[in-house]
């Protein structure tokens, strides 16, 4: 491969919560290790590769002008996203005037709820449910109303006659999708995408679409934008995407929007001018422009071709190993969300007594249940594959099958 997606990097003292941030918040953060283990950060999602050198290089240049004060967003700005997602995604027909900067797809969400929704609505979203959204929501005065994913045959689907139910029932008319699905991993097909289009279309949702992940796919999955599945999808769609995801860009800080109806775009848009939320760094900008460069979309390509290689000896790893865990393969994203619901009642152990066994020899990997799966598991495999490989030997050796051995 051109590009290093095998050194194991320090991140110690270079301001990495994955690493640096162990034991420090109980109950969220995993523990750091006994003594005679290393960690191995399996948790936050982040990724712990370099990112393409266009981005530091960018950077670089940028900073070696030594003022950096006022500025707007530039036309290259605009069209490194076009052109981004004219390649990635297949999408025509994007312009300037339909992509917003945004501080954060969390920041971002709420900013737009704020415009189809009032503190105190019902917002449906899917569970399990990323721990963003759980705590945005509330913090913001939503209140939750979860549409439950189907596990069946080895995969994730959604409820369409759930989802209808829950938004009759609790009179909701803004939802949160997920796509690619964060923890689950599914990347939702287009007759998929289409049925839920009609449940919310038949009652009168506008959707917001979380989809930072849609860059990371596994074994040649391909990613819908929900807004080209129809014209209520078009017209009634808050879509929101970074590069932070795909080049670990999050330390950065720096998404956008893309939003087609005019009147749903000038007030998002406002909404963010009026409070100030949306004032861009400048060095984020040069980020996002420096990882849409040709070797950007050639180091994207060798990271999912390491990705997908990381998830399928993960998979088959737990699938011959770990008796009592269930899972499905990661279509998209580098989580991995494991129901370990079986070996925990086998064993007469708590997941937390199983996250903790864990912990204790390295393997920080995240408490699931937080994202509203019980007896769940959250595990990020965006690391060296030799270090995947340490993992599961670790888990095997000291956790799931230590009385074996």
């Amino acid at each position: 491969m051109k590009y290093d997606f095998t050194t194991i990097m320090d991140r110690h003292g270079k301001d990495a919560l994955a690493v640096d941030g162990l034991g420090l918040n109980p109950g969220f953060t995993p523990d750091a290790p006994q003594e005679g283990f290393d960690s191995i950060p399996m948790w936050v999602a982040d990724m712990n590769f370099p990112t393409v050198p266009t981005i530091t290089d960018a950077i670089i240049k940028r900073s070696q002008h030594p003022a950096f004060g006022y500025f707007s967003p530039t036309e290259e700005y605009y069209q490194s996203i076009i052109t981004w997602q004219q390649k990635h995604n297949h999408v025509t027909g994007l312009t300037k005037e339909n992509i917003g900067y945004e501080n954060g797809v969390l920041g971002g969400v709420l900013s737009a709820l704020s415009v189809i929704a009032h503190p105190g609505d019902k917002i449906l979203v899917h569970s399990p449910t990323y721990i963003g959204f759980t705590m945005a929501l509330g913090n913001a005065g939503y209140t939750i109303v979860h549409s439950p994913l189907i596990f069946e045959n080895g995969t994730w689907h959604m409820d369409y006659a759930d989802m209808d139910k829950k938004i009759k029932e609790n009179h909701i008319h803004a939802a949160i999708l997920c796509s690619p699905h964060n923890p689950c991993g599914r990347v939702w097909k287009q007759e998929e995408l289409e049925k839920a289009m009609k449940v919310y279309e038949d009652n009168e949702v506008n959707l917001i679409s979380d989809e930072i992940w849609s860059d990371l796919l596994m074994n040649g999955n391909k990613h819908i934008p929900t807004q080209s599945v129809n014209t209520y999808a078009h017209d009634h769609t808050i879509a929101f995407y970074a590069p932070s995801k795909t080049f670990n860009l999050a330390g950065l800080v720096g998404s956008y929007h893309i939003i087609y109806n005019k009147t749903l775009n000038d007030r998002v848009v406002g909404n963010g001018d009026k409070t100030h939320y949306n004032e861009m760094n400048v060095l984020s900008m040069h980020a996002l422009i420096g990882a849409y460069q040709p070797e950007g979309y050639e180091w994207l390509e060798e990271l999912k071709e390491v990705l997908s290689k990381n998830v399928n000896y993960a998979y088959d790893y737990i699938q011959e190993h770990f008796q009592g865990v269930s899972l499905a393969k990661p279509e998209g994203t580098y989580m991995l969300y494991l129901n370990c619901e079986g070996w925990c009642k086998a064993q007469h152990k708590t997941i937390q007594e199983l996250e903790k066994a864990a912990w204790n020899v390295g393997v920080t990997w995240q408490d699931g249940e937080m994202f509203f799966g019980p007896y769940s598991v959250r595990m990020n495999l965006a690391v060296p594959y030799s270090r995947v490989v340490e993992a599961f030997d670790r888990l095997d050796k000291y956790v799931f099958n230590a009385e074996e051995k």
